[in-house]
């Protein structure tokens, strides 16, 4: 690994620690040399995408790494386009709406709108990347695939973790089932898989005029409100969002990669 990803690398895994990590968290998580990391570190600190808490303490992000996200969502024109159609999705159902677009073989999030405004509410709290084999997102983009590639797209990035909702799939076979049942039904249904007491939809967005996916559009809540009934009876709404996103979203940068990979 040079320097520029291990750089990268740095960045990704502070993204996931708000709160900070010592370097020698950092360079054993990594397996980057103590000394590397330091270097590392000290010019991250003076491009000022790292601080340090005090003398010998935690590294922490500074605004500018999400200053510089906020900044290429609203060049790519996801703050104009997409969100206003995800406010009002979150509006309609009262529930976090999440967007996940394709980039090569991952499925990132990329924009969310929460509607609960009281009550239960749910907040995901994770990295960009979606975990394939359990979430709503994950299962509606695998059931756009053919069975082979979404095989080989879940073994990559593995399963069964130990915190996994207690109805998570356990084997290939158990995500199979999940992923012909979404491809069936059109869209994602998943009953505490990812994270217990919540229950989640998703449809995938099209590239229209072609059955290529280019993104996922979720729905996620506290499983007393967003029942198997209630997911059932909000597909329509969902669809629709889909529909809109990628008539107006198709063509923007955020999903060029995608675009460009069905080309090929």
């Amino acid at each position: 690994m040079n320097s520029p990803d291990r750089a990268i690398s740095i960045i990704e895994l502070l993204s996931k620690n708000a709160l900070g990590l010592p370097l020698s968290a950092i360079a054993d998580e990594l397996s980057i040399p103590r000394s590397a990391t330091h270097r590392l570190l000290a010019d991250l600190r003076e491009e000022g995408y790292v601080r340090q808490e005090y003398g010998g303490g935690t590294y922490r992000l500074t605004a500018k790494v999400v200053a510089l996200g906020f900044t290429f969502l609203g060049a790519a024109g996801v703050t104009a386009e997409i969100q206003p159609i995800l406010d009002r999705l979150a509006e309609r159902t009262g529930e976090l709406i999440v967007l996940a677009v394709v980039d090569g073989e991952r499925l990132l999030r990329v924009a969310k709108a929460q509607g609960a405004r009281r009550g239960l509410l749910y907040h995901q709290d994770e990295g960009p990347e979606v975990y394939l084999a359990a979430t709503s997102n994950g299962h509606a983009w695998l059931s756009c695939l053919d069975e082979e590639e979404a095989l080989q797209l879940v073994a990559k990035q593995g399963y069964n973790r130990p915190i996994d909702g207690p109805t998570a799939p356990k084997t290939l076979r158990d995500i199979l089932k999940y992923v012909e049942a979404a491809r069936a039904r059109g869209f994602a249904k998943i009953s505490e898989t990812y994270v217990a007491g919540t229950s989640a939809m998703a449809a995938p967005i099209f590239r229209p005029g072609t059955r290529r996916a280019i993104g996922t559009l979720s729905i996620a809540g506290p499983l007393l409100r967003m029942t198997d009934e209630h997911m059932d009876s909000l597909a329509p709404t969902l669809f629709a969002s889909a529909a809109e996103i990628a008539q107006a979203g198709s063509e923007l940068p955020i999903f060029e990669q995608a675009t460009e990979a069905a080309a090929r």
